[in-house]
């Protein structure tokens, strides 16, 4: 009796990953598409195409045309660089495991500021201006400067040290007095680099008296 419940229990068992396997395997749809502006039809280079809440997506080729697998009753999201956002839901009674899609973006419309352009008063203020004039520096100049090897350096050796550098500073130290371990460490009355830095700091007269 038991072996036969047993058995029953596991054909139960694969019955259930059979059918619950073939309904996700059936929910599952591979989207093949464009996307094109409204007005031109042509593709929109670069498009991304998100999934709604699910933290994943494609982008489009140099063409617009992008594929991507979701499930029946996912939300695509698709946006772009001066085009409007839009949304396409899946529906839920496509036929198949594959379907086409041509997504129509409109271009958005940008407003700037108002800008007053005034010619200078003469010839003489406008050389002047463009000789000696400041313009602001855009991005790219920011980036470069702050990425200069000189202001680097400067930065790297006004910041104190974290404490990795500390104990890389305080293992050299240890290393160092490691060597001399049970001697005497030399002495720079022995050494001749000392006494010519000590000749050359006497002619220089570093040791008078400064009042």
């Amino acid at each position: 009796m038991v072996s036969k419940f047993g058995s029953l229990l596991v054909c139960w068992v694969l019955l259930s990953c059979t059918l619950w396997g073939q309904t996700a395997f059936d929910n599952i749809v591979q989207i093949n598409g464009i996307a094109m502006t409204a007005d031109s039809l042509r593709g929109v280079p670069g498009a991304i195409v998100l999934v709604k809440n699910k933290n994943r997506g494609v982008a489009a080729s140099n063409q617009g045309v992008f594929s991507i697998v979701v499930y029946k009753g996912d939300t695509l999201q698709f946006s772009a660089l001066g085009y409007r956002s839009k949304e396409y839901v899946v529906p839920n009674n496509i036929a198949g495991q594959q379907a086409s899609l041509i997504q129509l973006m409109v271009q958005d419309t940008f407003y700037l500021p108002e800008t007053i352009i005034r010619p200078y008063p003469s010839r003489d203020a406008f050389n002047y201006a463009f000789k000696y004039g400041q313009i602001p520096d855009d991005q790219y100049e920011v980036a470069r400067k702050n990425t200069d090897v000189l202001t680097l350096r400067a930065l790297a050796y006004l910041l104190p040290k974290d404490g990795a550098e500390n104990q890389s500073a305080y293992q050299n130290i240890q290393q160092q007095q490691a060597v001399y371990y049970g001697q005497r460490p030399p002495m720079n009355i022995f050494n001749p680099l000392a006494w010519a830095e000590f000749f050359d700091a006497w002619k220089r007269g570093d040791f008078r008296k400064k009042y």
